[in-house]
């Protein structure tokens, strides 16, 4: 049995005025829970909005409690890495 991590998390980032500003909190939280965690990141929604993010996140596992662990895990990672606020978080896991 495997399991699919989906993930949704929207950031609002104040600070950004521009898409460039914003292009640069983005690039950085991408590529630091790629790498720390090996999983598939990008931005998914709000590309022409200064200070909104929204990342996608997709992973795998074998077992429901890894899954939450590694859930809770990018949650607390991406709060301790970046000032942008998390305004909301849907997440699923589906079973193959």
């Amino acid at each position: 049995i495997m399991r699919v991590i989906v993930m949704k998390v929207d950031l609002r980032a104040d600070w950004c005025h521009s898409l460039k500003e914003k292009r640069m909190v983005v690039k950085s939280v991408v590529g630091k829970l790629q790498n720390k965690f090996n999983i598939s990141v990008g931005e998914i929604e709000n590309q022409d909005i200064h200070n909104l993010i929204t990342i996608g996140i997709a992973a795998i596992a074998l077992d429901s409690k890894v899954c939450d662990s590694t859930i809770d895990n990018i949650i607390n990672y991406i709060e301790d890495i970046t000032d942008a606020e998390i305004i909301n978080i849907d997440s699923n896991i589906e079973v193959y």
